[in-house]
């Protein structure tokens, strides 16, 4: 059992290109570690492993550009919101926030981002953790492979999205106390994790000018990297984490990722869903902790 201490809602701004970046630190001493978290979600979602890491190493969870309480620029016009983007935003945050490389740990599509950051600028990286990293199932290149259903709707959605008035009217519908949570509950084994506090972080940002746009923009980009793409380009040493009972990244897939010489481990976390750190940080601490420590070793 973990003790969570009461949450932080504290928070700090770093200007990039001219938009506000948020990110919470914690801790003094050691190397130092960044937190990136996946599709929808803020450092918040790092909340339990926060204090945990921060007893050993430095640690800094960010919010990627249009997400939790960072700037959430117009698509397009003001900024592409890609993993490219998000690579460089990382990149830019470990040279001018942190000043030195750092251990990178990300979360579905944090993951991307993180490798994404560490083949663009391999100097800025000493180490990667991937926790349930996004298969990106509906990728141009993947979707051949997708049931008739998805491989026909998605794109229809897509499509639709666009439209601004039905797109506003779709976000505004998921963007409920009811419908997170219900989408929480597929993602989580545990239904205990799922709390009413998970739910209004996760929703702190959605009612934010842009948040739609941001949305609309992110499902309907099905171009870039796939991780299979990044994996055998990274410079650093990685571990892979992954929870057994994902219902959107199976682990069947995930698990050929073991096989690129620069994965050091691939450990499956049992009865676990799409967000280890969250619904079992018990767990995933001490793992994440030894990794750390490995990573401080090898830079010595």
């Amino acid at each position: 059992m973990v003790t969570i201490p009461a949450i932080s809602t504290e928070y700090q701004i770093w200007m990039w290109k001219g938009f506000q970046v948020a990110y919470q630190t914690q801790g003094t001493e050691g190397i130092p570690v960044v937190l990136v978290h996946g599709f929808g979600a803020s450092f918040f979602h790092w909340r339990k492993n926060i204090p945990e890491l921060a007893k050993s190493c430095r640690v800094y969870a960010i919010d990627l550009m249009g997400f939790g309480k960072s700037a959430k620029p117009k698509p397009v016009e003001q900024i592409d919101y890609t993993f490219e983007t998000w690579g460089e935003q990382i990149a830019d945050f470990c040279r001018e926030v942190i000043g030195e490389p750092a251990v990178l740990i990300g979360n579905s599509i944090g993951c991307i981002a993180v490798m994404q950051a560490a083949v663009d600028h391999p100097e800025i990286a000493r180490s990667l953790a991937l926790l349930n990293c996004s298969l990106r199932l509906l990728h141009d290149r993947h979707r051949a492979t997708q049931p008739w259903f998805k491989k026909i709707g998605a794109p229809i959605l897509q499509k639709v999205l666009k439209n601004e008035v039905f797109g506003q009217w779709f976000f505004s519908q998921i963007a409920k106390p009811k419908a997170v949570r219900n989408i929480l509950l597929k993602a989580y084994v545990n239904p205990d994790a799922v709390t009413d506090e998970l739910v209004e972080l996760l929703l702190g940002a959605a009612s934010d000018q842009g948040a739609t746009a941001v949305f609309i923009a992110f499902t309907g980009y099905s171009s870039g990297p796939l991780p299979e793409d990044l994996f055998p380009k990274l410079p650093c040493p990685t571990i892979v984490l992954w929870g057994e009972k994902d219902p959107w990244e199976p682990i069947s897939l995930g698990r050929k990722f073991a096989e690129y010489p620069q994965v050091e481990d691939f450990i499956s976390l049992p009865g676990v869903g799409h967000c280890p750190q969250d619904e079992a940080p018990e767990v995933v601490n001490p793992i994440l902790q030894k990794w750390i420590e490995q990573s401080a070793e090898a830079s010595r």
